[in-house]
This record gives C-alpha cells, structure tokens and sequence, in this order.
C-alpha cells in the first residue's frame, strides 16, 4: 500500500545530550503567591510516614518509607526541624539543547524520508550495501525522554506501551505526547520498521516493541523523582510480564542524583539492561554525566561519520571519562564503555517527518537496539551476558580516532565499536 503524504523536517539541529544540575523548579501557587517546588521526604518508620503524608499529597513512593511531594519554603523549613523526617530538594534536569548548525532549508513535504538507511545503520551493521535492518522480537525498549509521537508511520507498529509520567497526576497510561521531538527521533533510532509499506526509514531493531515513557516536559525539563519513577515502572513491568527489557536514557545531569542511581540499581537487580548516554561535555576528562557514570548502566559515546587513525572518529562534544582507568577493560564509576555513531544522525521526527541531530543522545539508541537484537537472537541469556557479549563485540572494533582515543580500553571510546557484525 502507498502510504500518504508526509512532513519532514530539513533543519539540521545539534542536540546536546549532557543535562545539567539545576536548582529545584519553582512553581508558582498563584492561590497564596507561595512559590512551591518538589522535595523528597524521608521518614524515620511507617509511623511517622503515615502523618507526614497526611498533610501532603504524596507524588511517588520510591522507598519504603519516603514519598515525593510539593511544598512551600515556610513548609519545608517547619518540616526540616523534624526529627522524625529527612528532607531533600528534587533535582531539576534540563535538556541542553544547541542549534548552531544552519538551516538547510524551510520545513518541506515529503511521502518519503530522503534516506531510508542511516550511515549510523550501515556502520553499525558494518554494510556499506545494507538495504534494511532486522531483529529485536519479543525485546522490550523502554524510552524514557520527551515522550514519542507514537502514530509515526515507522513507529506505530511497534507501540506496546505509551505513558506520561510528568503530568499533576502520576502515570497517566495512554498518552506520551512528544512537543519536543527529541523522544521521537531516539525511539527512530532504537526501532523504526519503514512502516507497513516498507518505504520509510529502519532502526536497528525494527521488531522490538516500544515502551514510550515522558519523563520529561515538552522544554526538555523535568524532576529526578518522575525519571526514577519510570525507571522503577519499567523493571517492574519487565518482572510482571517476564519479557526482556532494554531501557535506554538519552539523558543525564551534571550531578548524581539519590534517586534516579537507586532506580537504576533497582532496574538492574531484576534484570533490565540500562543503556544511558555519556553527555556532551567533552573533550575534557571526568565528564561523563549521570545516569551514564553509574556502573549498572552502559556509557555510550559518541562516534562521527569520519575515519581518523584507520577507524570511526569520537565527536569533540563526546564526554570522556579519565585516562587513569584506560587499558583496564573493567567499568568503574564515570567510564566510557561503548561508542557507536551519534553525529548527523537522521531519524523520526515528532511531525510525522524526519530530521536530524546530534549528540550523545542519537549515540544511546544505537547501542539500545543493538542490545536488543544481540537479546532476542539469545533469549536465555542474562542481562549480564549480554552486557559482557556487547563488551566483546566493542573490544573486536577498535576505536583510535578522537582526542583521548587510544589502542584498546580508552577514555574517550570505551572499549570500543559495538556492532551486528
């Protein structure tokens, strides 16, 4: 079947993954001009949790004893003088978004993307001559970013799951509503099938099925405690209806943060592969920003459509980790551990079109889909086992290209190029 006319984007953006540390959101209570801003309580027993909650109204409960709610300053500086409680400020994070790359035309009309295979896809794939990709079956990849435009063509057949978890009330199911276009582009990049008539545009899995979950707002900003949330929703789900789950976070901030570290910690005790992208605060050393740092989550960098030294070069704007750890093939806190391509990358954009972007972010959901069709080719493997197969598959590609990128486990590339083949 001919599919109808669509709209494509041709504005070339720069899309910096690294989300900075904020301070706590104001929101403004327009009922008694009291600014209101989100805070984490932690109670000494259930006891005490009982009637503090009592006179909130709790968000989430990602402990068994704390919830997440919105409060005054007066009534955060009368509750921190409570024994019985613990109190901390939310982390605000931020998308930081470049747009220094020129226009390269006004917005068009288009049926058809202007490439249906990605220099990402063909690297990856390591086929200069590949016409479609395959894999990802009974995988689950769990978005979690700006939200999806789920009724893309070349994203619609994949929707299992749409959630919003931003809204004034916690997990509104059915809805994933992407204003941003950020989301879109990186669910693209992990699954796009071409659509029903195949003419459209692949992603590296295009049989996984899609969790689309909105953790953060239509300005690419959003709360620690939301992103935990989804985390924790998203390992939960994986445990309830026994499927494999990838869940890949194109996003970060500066700091680590409590909450989202024991989500992720959390996520991967019940066997879900975390993929989170290193940040676009390079070249310098100990850049890599969090969720990525931590060691339950895979660190990917950035890779360029350009041969340096004899391989792929890793982009300027890629963050890398510290060159006291290269050559021990072992994850610490704030590694590298995968490169794959992340500059230029064209995919779906939430008009119903395509576009393309840059940073660590397109990087990410090259490696999510790998993950899930090396997954799905081996379902009675482990999270673990796939992670060290990905390890190896990295090591087999040698990146030398970049500053910081050297023979071997590096700072800037990690282990290496993972790829299909």
């Amino acid at each position: 079947m001919r599919r109808s006319k669509r709209v494509f984007m041709s504005l070339l953006v720069t899309a910096s993954l690294a989300i900075p540390t904020m301070s706590a959101g104001a929101a403004q209570d327009n009922s008694n001009g009291a600014e209101k801003f989100r805070v984490y309580v932690e109670a000494a027993n259930k006891s005490s949790k009982a009637s503090v909650e009592g006179q909130y109204e709790a968000r989430w409960h990602l402990t068994e004893n704390g919830f997440s709610t919105e409060m005054t300053k007066r009534q955060f500086d009368v509750l921190k003088k409570s024994k019985k409680v613990k109190l901390t400020r939310v982390q605000e994070v931020t998308l930081d978004t470049e747009t220094r790359a020129s226009k390269s035309g006004n917005v068009k009309t288009a049926a058809l993307p202007n490439q249906q295979i990605t220099w990402g896809m063909k690297a990856i794939y390591n086929n200069a001559n590949l016409t479609s990709t395959t894999g990802g079956a009974g995988i689950n990849v769990a978005v979690l970013d700006t939200g999806v435009t789920t009724s893309h063509y070349d994203l619609v057949n994949n929707v299992e799951q749409c959630k919003d978890f931003t809204q004034a009330s916690p997990l509104v199911n059915g809805t994933c509503t992407d204003a941003n276009g950020h989301g879109t582009h990186v669910a693209g990049t992990v699954l796009a099938d071409a659509g029903s008539d195949k003419r459209g545009i692949y992603g590296v899995a295009p049989q996984a099925d899609l969790w689309a979950y909105k953790v953060l707002g239509n300005n690419g900003s959003g709360y620690s405690d939301d992103i935990a949330a989804a985390i924790r929703h998203a390992a939960d789900q994986a445990s309830s209806t026994g499927t494999k789950t990838v869940i890949n976070m194109s996003l970060g901030s500066a700091g680590k943060d409590t909450l989202i570290s024991s989500a992720v910690d959390y996520a991967y005790s019940k066997g879900v592969l975390i993929v989170a992208a290193s940040g676009n605060s390079g070249p310098n050393q100990g850049s890599i920003g969090y969720p990525g740092a931590l060691t339950n989550a895979v660190a990917v960098a950035a890779l360029e459509n350009r041969q340096e030294n004899g391989s792929y070069r890793v982009a300027d704007f890629s963050s890398r980790g510290y060159a006291s750890t290269d050559g021990d093939y072992v994850i610490q806190q704030g590694d590298v551990e995968i490169s794959a391509p992340g500059a230029s990358v064209y995919s779906t954009a939430n008009n119903g079109g395509y576009t393309t972007l840059s940073g660590t972010s397109m990087a990410t959901p090259h490696v999510a889909g790998l993950a899930a069709k090396i997954w799905s080719q081996n379902p009675g493997w482990s999270h673990t086992q796939l992670r060290t197969n990905l390890q190896n598959r990295a090591k087999a590609v040698d990146i030398k290209g970049g500053y910081g990128a050297a023979a071997g486990d590096d700072y800037a590339s990690g282990f290496g190029f993972a790829r299909v083949n």
